[in-house]
């Protein structure tokens, strides 16, 4: 069983923040997850929703904008957002990371990635981007590899178009529950399948088993939850709570 902490630990600290990154395998994650969007000058941030507002202070810095939509940010503005002062007074000043910086700061805890790209518009250059990213880091190649770097998306054509390009690439697929020929079509050019855990049944996980694919289920963060997709049989769950997932679990995807 995977124990993937979902935006990082941020049951316990604010959601994509590299405080949020830093104490995950301590809780016992053996993953984090982390969500990247891309800025007007084609930056990788972790962030989740479309704008800023729910997690960071951007009314307050950028009170006259009309948008506050990531993709109409640059990084240098996304840069002067607190990200931290919402969830607590002692997180005050933590910045919205870019994937460079969330990636090296989960390469020095030894722990695996799964990272979700939120795609707002068909964008062939940001998959180019994202490519070349992967590329680049030597550290994360060999990662890709042995399958503790893993992409997840709701959108096939970037899931698709990132593997074909990054050869033994693991990607999952979110989104609703498929039926028996959808995980066919999936399980062309996918690894994973990723449902809501309010979705996972056991047949479920046995059609997706037998078409080659593993499930992680999200975000399972009561009791109930997580007992019921341990019993359903899942390769990994993803929560907001690393440390209540029971149990010695080996690192494995």
């Amino acid at each position: 069983m995977i124990v993937v902490a979902h935006r990082g630990a941020s049951g316990y600290a604010p959601e994509n923040t590299l405080a949020a990154l830093r104490p995950a395998r301590a809780y016992g994650a053996h993953m984090v997850e982390i969500d990247v969007r891309t800025t007007a000058d084609g930056e990788f941030v972790a962030m989740h929703d479309p704008t800023p507002r729910r997690t960071t202070d951007v009314a307050r810095v950028f009170p006259d904008r009309r948008s506050w939509r990531v993709s109409e940010f640059t990084l240098a503005k996304i840069r002067r957002l607190d990200a931290g002062s919402w969830f607590g007074r002692r997180f005050a000043g933590e910045p919205v990371p870019t994937l460079e910086g969330a990636l090296d700061t989960v390469r020095a805890s030894g722990m695996g990635v799964l990272v979700e790209l939120k795609v707002e518009r068909r964008d062939p250059g940001m998959c180019r981007r994202l490519i070349a990213c992967l590329r680049a880091d030597t550290y994360w190649r060999e990662a890709i590899g042995e399958g503790r770097f893993i992409l997840q998306s709701f959108d096939p054509f970037a899931l698709r178009a990132v593997a074909a390009s990054v050869p033994g690439l693991r990607v999952a697929v979110l989104g609703r529950a498929y039926r028996r020929l959808g995980l066919r079509r999936i399980a062309r050019y996918a690894h994973l399948i990723n449902p809501h855990h309010l979705q996972v049944t056991a047949p479920y996980v046995r059609h997706a088993h037998a078409r080659g694919l593993a499930m992680f289920g999200w975000t399972a963060n009561n009791e109930h939850a997580i007992r019921r997709l341990v019993r359903d049989g899942v390769d990994g769950i993803i929560t907001d709570y690393p440390d209540r997932i029971p149990g010695d679990h080996a690192f494995a995807a």
